[in-house]
């Protein structure tokens, strides 16, 4: 195994969740210059997150349910006028292409 690839700083680290008061002692690579003093009277290097298990609106179940069904309701009815605009486009043209046939006809 090569030796150089390796990180040499695997150390414990405190994690804190400032927002929710979350904090938890793991091992970590991370890098800082703060440090806290943990329950077990020791100073661990503190590793500040914005968000954690204690905040995340998933873990939290303050998630937002996302009304699909409206957002089909909307692609549906999207689709529905861009097959409309389609359609006429298409009979406009075979308009266009009859009255043509009529004015050649006429001249001819």
């Amino acid at each position: 195994m090569k030796s150089s690839i390796h990180p040499t700083n695997y150390r414990l680290v405190v994690f804190s969740d400032e927002v929710a008061g979350f904090s938890f002692l793991t091992r970590s690579t991370a890098p800082t210059k703060d440090t806290v003093k943990w329950e077990d009277g020791n100073e661990y290097p503190l590793v500040k997150v914005h968000i954690s298990s204690a905040s995340h609106p998933f873990f939290t179940g303050e998630e937002k349910i996302i009304d699909t069904e409206g957002r089909v309701d909307r692609f549906k009815a999207r689709f529905a006028k861009a097959e409309e605009r389609k359609q006429a486009l298409a009979n406009k043209a075979k308009k266009q292409k009859a009255e043509s046939a009529k004015k050649a006809d006429k001249v001819a």
